[in-house]
C-alpha cells in the first residue's frame, strides 16, 4: 500500500481578541513544530476580511516559515486567482520557490469569502472562470513561455518569466469545495486537488462523487489525474483519552462554530451548538463523522475510513485550529505524529513482526544461553563465583542470560 502523506493546513481561524503580532509568531512556532514531527505539507491561506483569517499573503507568510524549517512543502492555500494579476502571481511564486530551496506547492483557488470579492468590486459569478483564464496564463508562463494576452480584468505584453521555478515543474494544486469547478480544473490540466469540504459527513461521502468530476473532465481534456496528488482536509483534537481530548476542546470548538460559521458567516442551515457537549457529540459523533477528537486510535479509524470511502487518496491534511489551548493543541500535533502516522504507514509494522517471531520461537534461542553457561564452566574461576552471581549483576541481555542462579545451585549440590 502507497504511504500517505501528511500536512496541515492554516486558514488561519483564529479567535478575535488575541494579539495579532503573538497569533502570527504562534503560527511560524508551529509550522517549525510540525517539520521537526516530520509531516509532509504546510498549507495557508488568503483572506482579506472576517476578522478571524488574518493572513493576507500566503507567499510572505510561507517565505518566513520557509527560514525556520528544513523539509516540509510550502503551499499556498490558496492564493485566489481573481484577486491578481495573474503575471504577479507567477512572479511571487518563482521568488517563493527559490527562497524556500525549491518547497514551494502553487495552490489556487477562485476565492473563499464573498466579502472578500465585494472589497475589490469583484462579481462572484465571474471568479471560477478568472480562475480558470488565470491558472493557464500562470502554467504557460513556469514553463518559459512569452504570453501576450488580453481580457477583461488584465493585460498581458510579451510576458515573459525571466526566471524560472527551481523545480523542474512547480506542483499545482487546485481547491475543491463543494461545485464541482475545482474538480472539473484539476482534470482539465492534469494538478492536485485539495478537497476542503470534507469536514462534514456531507463532504466526506461525497468524495466519490467529486473525484468523478475530475476523471471525467481529465478524459474529456485528454489529461490524467491521480490520486496520489488528491490531498483531502480532516479536523481533529487528540488526547490520550477520549474525554481528556473533549474537554480540551469543546468550549473553543463551541466558540468557533457559532462565532465564526454561525454569526459572522451565517452559512445557511447551521444552528448554534447550545453546550460544549453538543459541540462534540454534533461535531465529531457518529461512525461517519468527519472531525474526530478522542484518542490516536480514533484517529487511525477515520482515516482508514476516509481512504475506504473515497477509494483512496494522496494526503491526509489537517486543520489548524484553536478549539483548545496553545500547550494542548501542540501536544495534539506530537501524538499524531507519534502514533497516527506510523500507524496508517505501518512504519512500527516489522517491529511487531520481530518482536512477535522472538516471542514465538524463544525455544530456539535458549542455545544462545547455553553458550553464555558453557564459557562460564570452561574457566575455573567463574564457575566459583557462580554462587555470587545474581539477577541483575551481570551485563547479558536476559534474552541470551542462562539460569545462574539454578546453575549456582547445582554446582553447590
Amino acid at each position: 500500500m502507497a504511504r500517505l502523506k501528511f500536512g496541515a493546513f492554516l486558514a488561519p481561524h483564529h479567535p478575535i481578541g488575541e494579539h495579532p503580532l503573538l497569533q502570527f509568531r504562534r503560527d511560524l512556532d508551529f509550522v517549525e513544530q510540525i517539520d521537526a514531527l516530520g509531516f509532509d505539507e504546510f498549507w495557508c491561506g488568503e483572506h482579506h476580511s472576517s476578522g478571524w483569517e488574518m493572513i493576507a499573503s500566503p507567499e510572505m507568510f510561507l517565505a518566513a516559515a520557509g527560514e525556520r524549517t528544513k523539509r516540509i512543502k510550502l503551499g499556498t492555500g490558496v492564493i485566489s486567482l481573481p484577486y491578481h494579476h495573474p503575471y504577479n502571481v507567477a512572479q511571487r511564486m518563482v521568488q517563493l520557490d527559490w527562497m524556500t530551496g525549491g518547497r514551494a506547492i502553487f495552490g489556487s483557488g477562485p476565492g473563499a469569502l464573498a466579502s472578500d470579492a465585494h472589497t475589490l468590486g469583484i462579481d462572484p459569478m465571474t471568479q471560477r472562470d478568472r480562475q480558470d483564464e488565470a491558472l493557464a496564463i500562470i502554467r504557460r508562463l513556469f514553463k518559459g513561455e512569452r504570453v501576450t494576452a488580453k481580457s477583461d480584468w488584465f493585460t498581458m505584453q510579451d510576458a515573459a518569466l525571466q526566471l524560472l521555478p527551481l523545480q523542474e515543474e512547480m506542483p499545482c494544486v487546485v481547491a475543491s469545495q463543494i461545485s464541482p469547478s475545482g474538480m472539473t480544473l484539476a482534470g482539465k490540466y492534469g494538478i492536485g486537488i485539495i478537497s476542503l469540504g470534507s469536514m462534514s459527513t456531507q463532504g466526506l461521502m461525497a468524495l466519490p462523487t467529486q473525484w468523478g468530476f475530475a476523471e471525467d473532465a481529465a478524459k474529456k481534456a485528454g489529461t490524467t489525474v491521480s490520486r496520489s496528488d488528491w490531498r483531502v482536509l480532516l479536523s481533529w483534537h487528540i488526547a490520550e483519552t477520549r474525554e481528556q481530548a473533549q474537554r480540551e476542546a469543546g468550549p473553543g470548538l463551541m466558540r468557533w462554530h457559532n462565532e465564526y460559521n454561525v454569526r459572522t458567516l451565517q452559512r445557511p442551515g447551521l444552528e448554534p451548538f447550545t453546550s460544549p457537549e453538543d459541540a462534540v457529540e454534533k461535531t465529531a459523533g457518529g461512525e461517519n463523522a468527519a472531525s474526530t477528537i478522542g484518542t490516536p486510535d480514533d484517529l487511525v479509524k477515520t482515516i482508514k475510513n476516509l481512504m475506504h470511502v473515497s477509494g483512496g487518496v494522496g494526503a491526509i491534511i489537517g486543520f489548524v485550529h484553536d478549539w483548545a489551548n496553545p500547550e494542548n493543541t501542540r501536544r495534539s500535533w506530537d501524538m499524531v505524529a507519534r502514533y497516527v502516522v506510523p500507524e496508517i504507514n505501518g512504519y512500527a509494522a516489522k517491529l511487531r513482526e520481530s518482536q512477535k517471531f522472538l516471542i514465538e520461537n524463544r525455544a530456539v534461542f535458549e542455545r544462545a544461553g547455553q553458550a553464555v553457561m558453557a564459557k562460564i564452566m570452561e574457566n575455573e574461576k567463574a564457575a566459583a563465583a557462580l554462587p555470587l552471581t545474581g539477577p541483575g549483576r551481570v551485563a547479558i541481555p536476559t534474552i541470551n542470560a542462562p539460569d545462574l542462579q539454578k546453575e549456582a545451585a547445582k554446582r553447590k549440590a
